[in-house]
């Protein structure tokens, strides 16, 4: 495949050329009056080089099959004449991919979607490298979605996971997407997940485990805490020369103090500290 990218094509300003224009048509008319028919329809077919190139836009410019060059200036300008001219916009494009459903690492079916930030860099490339460079977009994005979402699993405590590291998967998602856009002159500004979530059939189940995940994580988190604070206890107690506890007291004493700490219920336990 023949690589093409962007290089400058020739032009001058419209007002400049126009004005020439009339002035050349108006005295050739008056000085070769009777050849007025050829020259009128010479300068028609002169005029197909004026182009008008609105800002954040390009016209990639071919000469009956040949390229000729972009050009990238905004305004009234003259081109080369009998040439076409493809309008590239430049300006950024916010595209929404659709709602993928893939498997994550772990094999769980998951819905999936991204917002992709992106705009053509090179004119010449977009045109010429793909056959529709916003077809490319879209399609490329879904691939490297669904390549992304096989690579993490959706949720977890010990590594990156799709959920838990949104903008370290975004920054993935990127730099995978700009590998394989580059071909076709697009740059990618941005890429931010805009859906994620378990498939409607393991949707529940997920939810229960993701609850009892949690539930468990507290209980552990007040376990903890609460044995530091009858070790304090204890400590407390075996400085006290005054007030010794033998070894059962001390476990009754323990086990009252985290049923305190960490029933959900409110309790009252009675505790008898003796020699």
């Amino acid at each position: 495949m023949q690589t093409i990218t962007d290089r400058d094509a020739w032009a001058m300003s419209g007002f400049v050329f126009l004005l020439g224009w009339l002035a050349l048509l108006a005295v050739a008319g008056v000085l070769f009056w009777p050849l007025a028919g050829p020259i009128a329809v010479i300068g028609i077919l002169l005029a197909s080089g004026f182009t008008v190139i609105q800002p954040n836009e390009a016209r990639v410019i071919t000469f009956f099959g040949r390229y000729m060059g972009t050009l990238r200036q905004s305004g009234f300008l003259y081109t080369i004449p009998f040439s076409s001219k493809t309008a590239v916009p430049l300006k950024l494009i916010n595209f929404a991919t659709n709602e993928l459903k893939v498997n994550d690492r772990n094999g769980n079916p998951i819905e999936i979607g991204a917002v992709v930030v992106w705009r053509v860099a090179d004119a010449a490339q977009a045109t010429f490298n793909v056959d529709n460079y916003r077809t490319f977009v879209a399609n490329q994005s879904d691939i490297a979605i669904r390549t992304l979402a096989a690579h993490y699993p959706y949720d977890s405590e010990t590594e990156i996971s799709l959920r838990g590291n949104i903008d370290e998967i975004a920054a993935k998602l990127q730099e995978a997407l700009q590998a394989k856009l580059s071909v076709a002159g697009i740059v990618i500004e941005e890429t931010r997940l805009s859906h994620l979530a378990y498939a409607a059939e393991i949707a529940v189940a997920m939810l229960k485990r993701q609850q009892a995940v949690a539930i468990f994580q507290a209980r552990r988190y007040m376990v903890e805490n609460a044995l530091a604070i009858i070790d304090d206890v204890i400590k407390h107690f075996d400085g006290k020369e005054t007030l010794a506890m033998s070894d059962d007291k001390k476990a009754e004493l323990v086990s009252s103090l985290l049923v305190v700490m960490t029933s959900d219920k409110e309790t009252s336990p009675v505790l008898s500290i003796a020699k």
